[in-house]
């Protein structure tokens, strides 16, 4: 009997510590499916969307989003050459900035370089979720790093 108890108690175990590692686990996803989608939308040139998916509503940052909407607009599939987030595993909540450097397929050679204000809320136990809150212009300098 104090084997079945312990083999119980094992399992239980298991499948919560399992449960907590998968919403961690998936914060990183959805932070980043979220940035693909976002530059999706960029290079449609549809800044409405781009704004349906980031939180800025100030006068400066919808102006700088629907400048790079008309820029950056292009066909193609977007690809992820370089995805550098600060906010990566975080645990609780967090806000930082995602450095991406992306191309359209065949394009390789035209990469741009963004930064992505993301904000996580929430934690591993409860359950995280995460906010684009800007996307910058293309940094002039592709080796160059987010502020």
């Amino acid at each position: 009997m104090k084997r079945l108890v312990l083999i119980v108690v094992a399992v239980v175990a298991f499948l919560a510590v399992s449960v907590i590692v998968g919403r961690w686990l998936s914060a990183d996803t959805d932070e980043r499916g979220q940035v693909v989608e976002l530059l999706r939308a960029q290079s449609r040139g549809d800044a409405n969307a781009m704004l349906a998916h980031l939180k800025c509503r100030d006068p400066a940052c919808v102006a700088t989003v629907r400048a790079d909407a008309r820029r950056l607009r292009r066909p193609g599939d977007v690809q992820i050459a370089l995805y550098v987030s600060k906010t990566a595993h975080a645990l609780r909540s967090r806000t930082n900035t995602t450095r991406v450097v992306w191309f359209l397929k065949g394009r390789e050679a035209n990469t741009i370089v963004q930064c992505v204000r993301v904000r996580r809320t929430g934690n591993v136990f409860a359950g995280l979720s995460v906010s684009l809150l800007r996307l910058s212009a293309p940094l002039a300098d592709r080796e160059g790093s987010c502020p």
